[in-house]
């Protein structure tokens, strides 16, 4: 998540003071948060974001003006990842988010700065890398100042009902895609008959935490994928269990013999709306992620919601999967660029992770705790 302000010179940010962030700075950054997003986030939610995490604190920055006033802010948060499941490659990356400036304080230089010192303490912190989704106000704020553009991303959605609801979602790519809403229903249901097939002998499982063997399932993952955030007990009960807003649900699938081999996770509409989100999966082979797309999809149609949106890196596996299982594309300018800042340049994983399309990548692994 983005809304920083483009850079003039070092100049524009005489007068201000650029503060290192920690607990006790978590009230100040939710009030700098509520000023610029239209998704407000309190304390406790950066709270669980920054100082929560299993890999230790986020780095985080704001830079206040002469008189006091909190005028802009940046964090970025470390992730553990690996390529080719091989252990030699695991490092901490960070992963950029709340990158803000105050709607009063815009277009007056404040990025650079906190982008400086933000990448310089986590290059500090020995990070490999850091990379981001930054929305279309800041896409091009981050390529000026050095980042490569690796990829792309966009959201794909999946129609459990052919309603008014599902009609005035797809409205957003176009009048076609909202008349097109039948078809893609019909579609998905054709699809949905042989992810059910793929469950035949599995037994599902309610989450309230992970289980252990979901580390054993990650490594054997891990292999097929040149970059994939490790899916660890200790992050995921913490990414979807102690999730402040309570919208996730995760569920388990095992075989006969008891044995973990998969699992998906799904955002609940919020209330009075009718889309959920089909968060994370992870498959023992693409069968059982299919299996796994399919228990997600029973929950949020039990919910009630119209229709299910997940978010794909272009060419990626995960893209594949979705459209494999029925959801339809966004229009062609519908879509984010992700991007890599190299901390070590010649560190395995960041030449390994320098094309995104060949990452594991869900809406599971950004920033946000929850999306919409």
């Amino acid at each position: 998540m983005s809304d920083a302000a483009a850079p003039k010179s070092d100049d524009a940010a005489r007068g201000v003071t650029l503060v290192a962030c920690g607990p006790a700075q978590r009230a100040e950054q939710a009030r700098l948060y509520a000023a610029c997003f239209k998704k407000p986030l309190a304390e406790r939610g950066l709270q669980w974001r920054y100082d929560e995490l299993p890999y230790g604190p986020s780095v985080s920055f704001v830079t206040r003006e002469a008189g006091g006033a909190t005028v802009s802010g940046y964090a970025c948060s470390p992730r553990l990842a690996v390529s080719r499941g091989d252990d030699a490659t695991a490092a901490i990356v960070g992963e950029t988010g709340d990158v803000m400036t105050h709607p009063d304080w815009r277009k007056r230089g404040y990025f650079s700065a906190l982008d400086r010192a933000a990448m310089k303490a986590a290059k500090e912190r020995g990070w490999a890398f850091a990379f981001g989704l930054p929305n279309r106000k800041s896409a091009h704020i981050f390529l000026e100042l050095g980042w490569r553009r690796i990829g792309t991303v966009r959201p794909w959605t999946f129609v459990l009902r052919a309603d008014a609801h599902a009609r005035a979602w797809r409205r957003r790519e176009g009048l076609l895609a909202a008349l097109g809403v039948g078809l893609l229903g019909r579609r998905g249901r054709s699809r949905r008959a042989r992810l059910a097939n793929a469950l035949e002998g599995l037994r599902v499982e309610a989450l309230s935490e992970f289980p252990r063997e979901v580390e054993k399932l990650s490594r054997a993952v891990e292999t097929r994928f040149e970059f994939m955030l490790r899916r660890s007990k200790a992050y995921l009960d913490w990414r979807f269990c102690r999730a402040p807003s309570r919208l996730h649900r995760s569920f388990a699938l095992r075989d006969a013999s008891g044995e973990l081999r998969g699992y998906v996770v799904v955002q609940l509409p919020r209330s009075g709306q009718s889309v959920g989100y089909l968060i994370d999966v992870l498959g023992a082979d693409d069968e059982f992620v299919g299996a796994a797309i399919e228990i997600g999809l029973r929950e949020l149609e039990r919910a009630g919601a119209s229709v299910v949106e997940a978010t794909a890196i272009d060419g990626s596996w995960w893209r594949a999967q979705l459209e494999r299982a029925g959801f339809g594309p966004p229009r062609a300018e519908n879509h984010l660029i992700v991007i890599q800042e190299p901390l070590q340049p010649d560190h395995p994983l960041t030449r390994a992770a320098a094309d995104a399309s060949k990452w594991c990548f869900t809406d599971g692994d950004r920033d946000d705790e929850t999306m919409g």
